[in-house]
């Protein structure tokens, strides 16, 4: 196999649920891409994750770096953004999950470590990488103008037994797990998000109103509070052409995230940094919640 031919090696950091039953999944089996190596904060995970994929397992980030050319990331937010920092001015590209941090200065010195290596960067907003949904972007796209949206997430991951019900979940609820994708799909459909109106609800039920630069606003319900009983996910967009309903997010996630390594694969190859669901998207996304949140602050504080 020549150089050009060699798949693009990815270290893995993470071993959580989420990186058991996605990332390894699709680091495993998309083309073009190969999960060399995996680093988690709990070592004997990392040991047997690894181990069932024929991958290192390392008990040092820097080792992991010096393994691989690029790095998907399964951890929460604050462990992310350090270590996506670290891996960028190392050289490696990045597949980033949202938020791609929680405070905006290490979401802004992570944007500035990939701009100077000139690493390629995505971020895994999942229903964005879905052939369906893109299909339904084209589409909208083509015929607006659309007046507004709406999208409501009612998840229940914060029950009792469920494997997402994590510490940063718990404290950062809906608004930070569920709204960057709501976010994500909203901006595409109905353009940038030039501002947000946010308030709070029981537990961690956020209400948020976006405003696009288009004049569209929608609005936004997303909680992870909800019993099982009461799981919703909907979106959609209206105006003169209509109404419009997104795709739901599939069940599935390996399935888009194979789509979105073979895509950071192929920009990596191809010397290219640019995507629009890179770094600097993924960032623009967070400051609007990282705005929602300030404001909720402050309603609490008043």
């Amino acid at each position: 196999m020549t150089s050009a031919a060699r798949p693009l090696r990815f270290g893995l950091v993470g071993t959580g649920h989420w990186a058991r039953i996605t990332h390894a999944p699709a680091l495993a089996s998309a083309p073009g891409v190969e999960l060399a190596a995996v680093w988690g904060r709990d070592s004997a995970a990392a040991a047997a994750l690894a181990a069932r994929y024929g991958a290192a397992a390392h008990t040092e980030i820097g080792a992991l770096l010096d393994d691989v050319d690029a790095v998907a990331f399964a951890v929460p937010p604050d462990v992310q953004a350090p270590i996506a920092c670290r891996a960028a001015s190392a050289g490696k590209h990045l597949l980033l999950e949202k938020p791609i941090a929680i405070d905006p200065d290490q979401g802004r010195a992570l944007v500035r470590e990939v701009e100077q290596a000139g690493v390629a960067t995505l971020v895994f907003f999942t229903a964005r990488y879905q052939d369906d949904v893109r299909a339904w972007l084209a589409d909208v796209t083509a015929r607006g103008p659309w007046t507004g949206g709406h999208a409501t997430w009612l998840g229940s991951a914060l029950q009792a037994g469920n494997p997402f019900n994590t510490p940063w979940r718990q404290d950062k609820g809906g608004l930070w797990d569920l709204a960057p994708h709501v976010i994500s799909l909203l901006w595409a459909a109905i353009g940038p998000v030039t501002a947000v109106t946010a308030d709070a609800g029981l537990a961690d039920v956020t209400h948020l109103v976006l405003h696009h630069d288009s004049g569209a606003t929608s609005a936004v319900t997303v909680t992870l509070s909800v019993p099982e009983s009461a799981d919703l996910a909907e979106l959609f967009i209206w105006g003169a052409p209509g109404r419009s309903a997104a795709p739901q997010e599939t069940v599935d996630a390996v399935i888009p995230l194979r789509t979105a390594l073979t895509e950071l694969a192929g920009l990596a190859r191809a010397g290219q940094a640019t995507h629009p669901c890179d770094v600097r998207f993924g960032y623009a996304v967070g400051a609007i919640v990282a705005e929602a949140q300030q404001q909720l602050d402050a309603a609490r504080a008043r």
